[in-house]
């Protein structure tokens, strides 16, 4: 087993798998290097079948149980953890309207329109920046809340699913549709770009 370490602490098998818990059993290798670990120790538990590659600097711990939402971890950590399950996605996981998304939606700050992303296959990005009130979690992966999720597919999305998702919503006692008219504008008025 190779000596080196990074700097600073130690490596501490319980303090990466901290670090995985909360994330699904899922760290980068910038989370591994705080808790002590080298690139090549981590590589080293790859080869020896502690740790799973599992995207680009994305690793699993392989004792860690499985768990519900996986591919939304590892997408969620691929965007150093900026970026906010939107649109269809965030519909899916509210479970407002049949959306079953081809493709993982994710708002990822308006900045990143300026950076050249490799973006992983099945990923659909918007260049939409998301306030923290608009923000919910389910499990280890943040979301956009119904409102939000709602107004977004309503101004850039299907029609459809949107006028499923109202009536789900309202019915419901999400927002109200006043509410939703204001957020919509919002949206609009604001404007987004996807790739």
């Amino acid at each position: 087993m190779p000596r080196t370490k990074a700097k600073g602490l130690p490596p501490a098998w319980d303090r990466l798998y901290a670090i995985g818990a909360p994330q699904a059993g899922y760290i980068t290798l910038a989370q591994a290097v705080a808790a002590g670990y080298s690139s090549p120790l981590v590589e080293y538990h790859v080869n020896s079948g502690r740790l799973e590659r599992v995207g680009r600097g994305i690793f699993r711990l392989v004792h860690f149980p499985p768990t519900d939402n996986e591919d939304l971890v590892i997408r969620w950590l691929w965007s150093g953890q900026q970026g906010t399950f939107s649109h269809e996605t965030a519909l899916s996981l509210h479970g407002l309207s049949d959306a079953l998304p081809s493709k993982m939606h994710m708002a990822v700050p308006q900045a990143w329109r300026k950076r050249r992303l490799r973006i992983p296959q099945g990923v659909m990005l918007h260049f939409a920046d998301v306030a923290k009130e608009e923000v919910t979690w389910i499990g280890p992966v943040p979301l956009t809340k119904p409102l939000r999720t709602v107004a977004d597919v309503m101004a850039h999305g299907n029609p459809e699913l949107a006028g499923q998702a109202v009536s789900q919503a309202v019915k419901k006692g999400l927002f109200t549709r006043r509410e939703l008219r204001d957020a919509v504008a919002r949206r609009k008025a604001i404007g987004e770009s996807h790739r």
